[in-house]
């Protein structure tokens, strides 16, 4: 050994605090130096094997931080290692050091398992039918139990203490437990209900008036469900009120391949009335009702052929000629799914006129296509309902009322008599 090392050892020897703090920064200079490696290659290394993969850019593991998170155990365990050999360190300071480079190893390892549940998850959702199942609630579910065992071995760390002492005394605290976690215990049996019952899923076009959501599920977790609405904003909701309060999902009429069209026409009952053979004679020029008029004047003829009164005949009606010529329609159209419900109907009169359903189905669900078709289909009616004789039913507006000034006649007051 050279002589000026002795020299220095022998001189520390009768310092021994000196020695003492020389020693602790040696040791917290080697866990330094140990976390920079571990961190700067071992570290960087995998992010790049990783990220040369495509699991590893497709599920973004750098981002998740598992990997930077278990590297920080290296420097807690030098420290555990290296604090036993310090000369003249008090045994409450080594305890000390010990007890909170456990706690911290504890609490990175239930860090990095909470990233490694955020894979799990993320590669999960590469399935195909990974929104008919999704896992997402039950991995929070874990993580919970996660951080609560973490929770208590950090605890007995930091008191040094065994965990089961802990744990021994948590049937005494089961009432407050269940009263802090009673939201995650009924959020669980909602997520447990909801998957297991397929009553959401990823996608789904779901509407709650009482909590103005109307819009698709982006997200399903063990707390919350996440409904983008149509003005693009976030509604988030307690996933068991999917559970206790009502709510419509549209799955199904997605998954039918059509979807429904129920809408009327208000006409006025004061238009409707019976066709005159002038009528029928320019009405049999529209292809789609030639056949129907040429069957029903016959048929017309042969009922009517033993009754003499024209009062007990029966007449063509320009409403009911209306109806079969708007289900014919309908029966050629493009954008009319024709295996499904398809009529049209009268409704019970009232003061705003005589309603005409229109009850039928569009071969398409997309919502922009749905409209298109459904506002074709009544400009169409709109226009052509003159050619039966027929009006829509309208409350008299500011216009009609002037118009009516204009036409009535002044009144004028009597000139008085000459004497």
């Amino acid at each position: 050994m050279p002589a000026q090392l002795q020299n220095a050892l022998d001189w520390l020897s009768r310092h021994p605090e000196l020695h003492t703090i020389f020693a602790l920064g040696a040791l917290l200079f080697v866990a330094w130096a140990a976390n920079w490696l571990v961190k700067r290659i071992l570290v960087r290394g995998l992010n790049r094997a990783m990220g040369a993969t495509h699991l590893g850019r497709t599920t973004n593991i750098r981002d998740s931080g598992m990997i930077k998170r278990l590297s920080n155990v290296v420097p807690a365990l030098i420290l555990i290692s290296g604090v036993h050999l310090l000369p003249n360190l008090p045994e409450a300071v080594t305890s000390v050091v010990v007890n909170v480079a456990s706690a911290f190893i504890v609490l990175t390892v239930a860090l990095a398992i909470s990233a490694l549940l955020d894979i799990i998850n993320t590669l999960y959702q590469l399935r195909r039918d990974a929104h008919l199942r999704p896992i997402k609630g039950y991995l929070q579910v874990v993580k919970i139990a996660v951080f609560a065992i973490a929770t208590i071995l950090i605890i007995a760390s930091l008191i040094d203490r065994s965990p089961l002492i802990l744990l021994s005394g948590l049937g005494a605290m089961a009432a407050v437990l269940l009263l802090i976690f009673q939201d995650t215990l009924l959020s669980l049996v909602a997520s447990v209900q909801i998957s297991s019952n397929d009553i959401i899923r990823v996608g789904d076009w779901v509407e709650m008036p009482q909590l103005n959501a109307d819009g698709d599920v982006i997200d399903i977790a063990l707390h919350t469900v996440k409904v983008q609405n149509w003005d693009k904003t976030i509604s988030t909701i307690p996933t068991k009120r999917f559970i206790t309060d009502a709510f419509k999902n549209w799955r199904g009429m997605e998954e039918s391949g059509g979807r429904r069209i129920k809408r009327c026409l208000h006409l006025d009952q004061n238009s409707v009335h019976f066709l005159s053979a002038e009528q029928q004679d320019e009405l049999r020029g529209v292809e789609l009702l030639t056949d129907y008029l040429n069957d029903k004047q016959a048929e017309l003829l042969a009922s009517n052929a033993e009754r003499n009164d024209p009062r007990n005949t029966r007449r063509l009606t320009n409403l009911g000629t209306f109806r079969a010529y708007v289900e014919r329609y309908l029966r050629q159209h493009p954008g009319i799914h024709q295996q499904m419900t398809l009529m049209t109907r009268q409704l019970q009169p009232g003061a705003d006129g005589l309603p005409l359903e229109i009850y039928c189905f569009t071969n398409t669900t997309t919502w922009l296509a749905y409209e298109g078709i459904q506002a074709d289909i009544f400009d169409h009616l709109l226009a052509i309902l003159p050619a039966f004789g027929l009006r829509v039913f309208q409350n008299p507006s500011g216009v009609d009322f002037r118009a009516l000034a204009d036409v009535a006649p002044t009144a004028r007051r009597p000139e008085p008599e000459h004497v």
